[in-house]
């Protein structure tokens, strides 16, 4: 009499597993509490008032607004960057020997699709059982565990080769 009600037990455990969802991510960014959407808040600009009425771009459909964000630019601003060379083609005379250089054994073309096809053939491979499970569960560390480096091992082969490194928290090991 107990093995029916095992079977049903097992077949209802299952079919509940079964209702996660059939994406292919590893990361579990859900909101469980069900409040507001921390990212989703996006600030913009304050408005200002500008020194002349008459100056002001003749409004455009599509054009950019006064009070627009503009991340990278800020960026560059924050990081002591020069913004005016943001919008520029090309590479600016100052960085040019750095490009030289990085790409001096060739430079592969398309490498961001690759590697997004390869990053989501890797979280395919992954992820094959992860739609079964009982309690949703971020196993975005443990996917990527082999790919992680350890900073104190880095830190310290830096060290045994000479080179002058940053003073750094003991290990929590």
């Amino acid at each position: 009499m107990r093995l029916p009600h095992l079977a049903i037990s097992g077949i209802l455990l299952v079919t509940l597993a079964a209702c996660g969802g059939r994406d292919i991510t590893l990361r579990d960014l859900s909101n469980p509490a069900g409040g507001p959407e921390e990212f989703a808040i996006v600030p913009s600009k304050p408005l200002e008032m500008p020194e002349r009425m008459d100056a002001l771009p003749t409004p455009a459909p599509g054009s950019a607004n006064r009070t627009d964000l503009t991340p990278k630019a800020d960026a560059v601003a924050a990081l002591g960057g020069n913004r005016a060379l943001l919008g520029g083609e090309g590479i600016p005379a100052g960085d040019a020997g750095l490009v030289r250089h990085a790409s001096r054994y060739g430079v592969p073309g398309g490498i961001r699709q690759t590697l997004a096809e390869e990053d989501r053939d890797f979280r395919t491979r992954k992820s094959r059982f992860t739609n079964i499970r009982l309690v949703r569960v971020d196993r975005y560390n443990q996917a990527y565990r082999r790919q992680t480096l350890d900073p104190y091992q880095a830190l310290e082969a830096y060290r045994r080769a000479g080179a002058y490194t940053p003073s750094a928290p003991p290990s929590v090991e």
